[in-house]
């Protein structure tokens, strides 16, 4: 039947060609796109490269200023001359020194302070007049600020900005010290950076240059900006961003330099006219070509769409009915092509999917109601398992309680017999004070001195014991937490070993290998019934004597799997076989005896773990013992379901 309905269709080798022709827009598109965006790129981080070498070199000038205002200081801090004029207050001395001090180097200004912060010298280079000195005799009217000086106080030298009008100032305070680390005073030196220092640096690199203020504004320039707070928009942007300037738009790169533990907020840019002017001649080009090839490939796609979209408009409307309608689907095929081919085969197909459909409907009520029963056994076991093992719990934790109780309650008789005779002793002793020795004698008062002390630390000692059961065995519980939270892995192991001590003292000995791991989210009732029945399978394994090994430890994460800790119970007890270990997580499967298990413990366990999005594993041999290992996320990607909170 196949066969002769293929005879009847034509290729759709011309169809195909055309569509072949249709995608080709789009890789042109973009390919087109991606050169032009690639092109632009390159330029743009050709410029930006070459700005941030110009910044190196800024940053090269201004640490050779610092590394000179270091050497002046080291160079008149030797000088004896001047450590004993400043040592003495000298302040007409100093100002000679003061006026030496900018001879020959770069700094612009230089002020002497006293160890006390008082201005005793100060002088000031002019282009015009040259060096002008400023005697101040130490009259304390100009005092160094208590900040700087407490910061000299431990180091050498401080370097901060100081920004006035449109000029930056670069100042180093140095402190001076005698050779015997004695404080004698204080250099402050500066160096103004003028817009003649943009200037002077623009004519070198051929670049231009902003120098900004603390709050982000144009301080000065070497390009005419109208807006000073222009740039500060851009302040956090990390390549290139724009200014414009007497219609001319400049690429900056924000380059801060810094100055000791003060930064220079420097802008460095160079004109964007040329580049932008070529830009715009490739862009023409390559859109006119992308034009012509698109406008083509438009007619084609014209006269296609004509012949092929109707038969497959159609096929379409019917594959949507056929999704909104449960009744039969069927469609004229009017297309002598491969399309038409296709339509039949629809056809046939929504017969045979009405058909199935009907059959599935019948099958997913049946299986609905047999999920609903399974579900209902399924909690109802759970249940069963859950008070199986609680009885056992609490038949332990009342046996454990029974003994503190009952040393406390076998006390109390001694307490009610020396609390008598210590009253007796009361009463003769205010009858007859000459005889309270022989009193105290006659009813062994010594001994219960002695004695009254240690019974009642040792009803303490019971009554603690008691409580921290009583603790340990609602912290256990936890029925108040049934939601997601992060708990303490290690606390949680602590709490279980507890309830389980009825079992474990005088005959297993517990090994703790703990490391320090981070807390786990997850909810604390599922986790702690996993590690009670771990812990308390890995204590019914022991005949006798044992030991049982407990370690925990952190699995680092990677970029596909999240931060996990992993808990290890391993045992001395008897072990089991190959063929035990491939059933111990099946519903039912148990070792023990009759009556001592469900067979439900580790297949509720195996379900917790997986529901955490974790991992469990044993290894085992028989006649050396069983391990163990849990493998837990410290953070659930998804909620936990709660089907095992029973």
């Amino acid at each position: 039947m196949a066969e002769n309905i293929s005879a009847k269709y034509m290729s759709l080798r011309s169809v195909l060609i055309i569509w072949f022709i249709v995608f080709s827009i789009v890789p042109l598109t973009l390919v087109s796109w991606y050169s032009l965006l690639k092109f632009q790129s390159a330029i743009e981080s050709e410029q930006l490269q070459r700005l941030k070498a110009n910044g190196r070199e800024i940053e090269v000038v201004l640490a050779d200023y610092y590394n000179q205002l270091i050497s002046n200081r080291n160079f008149f801090g030797k000088n004896p001359q001047f450590t004993y004029n400043l040592s003495v207050n000298d302040a007409i001395a100093l100002k000679d020194i003061s006026t030496e001090w900018l001879g020959n180097n770069s700094a612009s200004s230089v002020a002497i302070y006293s160890r006390e912060g008082k201005l005793l010298s100060s002088a000031v280079k002019n282009h015009i007049d040259g060096v002008q000195s400023i005697n101040s005799s130490g009259n304390g009217k100009i005092i160094l600020n208590e900040r700087y000086l407490s910061h000299l106080y431990d180091k050498s030298d401080l370097g901060v900005i100081n920004i006035i009008d449109t000029n930056y100032e670069l100042i180093l305070f140095s402190k001076i010290v005698s050779n015997t680390a004695k404080i004698l005073g204080y250099v402050e030196q500066k160096i103004f950076l003028k817009k003649e220092f943009l200037i002077k640096i623009k004519d070198k690199l051929k670049f231009e240059l902003i120098l900004l203020d603390d709050v982000k504004n144009v301080a000065s320039s070497t390009i005419s900006i109208e807006n000073k707070s222009i740039i500060s928009k851009n302040l956090n942007f990390e390549g290139m961003f724009d200014v414009k300037s007497k219609n001319t738009t400049y690429g900056f790169i924000l380059y801060p330099i810094l100055w000791d533990k003060s930064l220079i907020n420097l802008a460095i840019g160079t004109s964007k006219k040329e580049t932008q002017s070529f830009l715009s001649s490739v862009n023409v080009a390559f859109l006119g070509v992308i034009g012509l090839v698109i406008l083509f490939l438009s007619v084609t796609i014209l006269i296609s769409t004509s012949l092929l979209l109707r038969p497959i408009n159609e096929l379409i409307d019917g594959l949507r009915a056929f999704e909104k309608t449960d009744s039969l689907v069927q469609l004229s095929v009017k297309n002598k092509t491969e399309i038409g081919l296709l339509t039949a085969t629809f056809n046939q197909m929504s017969y045979k999917i009405f058909q199935a459909r009907n059959d599935l409907k019948k099958k997913v009520k049946e299986l609905e109601k047999a999920n609903t029963n399974l579900k209902d056994a399924q909690t109802k076991l759970v249940h069963s398992a859950k008070m199986t093992s609680l009885g056992q719990l609490v038949a332990g934790v009342a046996h454990e309680l029974n003994n503190p109780i009952g040393f406390i309650y076998s006390n109390t008789t001694h307490l009610k017999e020396y609390s008598e005779k210590l009253f007796k002793i009361i009463e003769e002793i205010e009858k007859n004070p000459a005889q309270s020795e022989k009193i105290k004698d006659d009813y062994e008062f010594a001994y219960i001195k002695k004695d009254l002390p240690l019974l009642i630390k040792s009803c303490q000692d019971g009554a603690q014991r008691t409580r921290d059961i009583v603790i340990g065995l609602r912290n256990f519980s936890r029925l108040e937490e049934s939601q997601l939270k992060e708990i303490d892995l290690q606390e949680a192991i602590e709490t279980t070993l507890d309830l389980l001590q009825g079992e474990i003292k005088n005959r297993i000995k517990i090994n703790r290998q703990y490391e320090t791991i981070p807390q786990i989210f997850c909810y604390a009732s599922q986790i702690n019934q996993v590690l009670m029945n771990l812990l308390s399978n890995a204590v019914h394994a022991i005949n006798g004597n044992g030991q049982i090994w407990i370690a925990t430890t952190v699995l680092k994460a990677s970029a596909s799997e999240p931060g996990k800790v992993q808990i290890s119970i391993q045992d001395s007890g008897v072990g089991m076989s190959a063929d035990v270990i491939d059933k111990i997580y099946e519903p039912f499967f148990t070792t023990k005896d009759v009556g001592q298990g469900t067979g439900l413990g580790l297949s509720i366990s195996y379900g917790i773990i997986q529901n955490h999005g974790g991992d469990i594993q044993v290894k085992s041999e028989k006649g050396i013992g069983t391990e163990f290992i849990v493998t837990i996320p410290l953070v659930q990607k998804k909620k936990p379901s709660s089907q095992f909170e029973a």
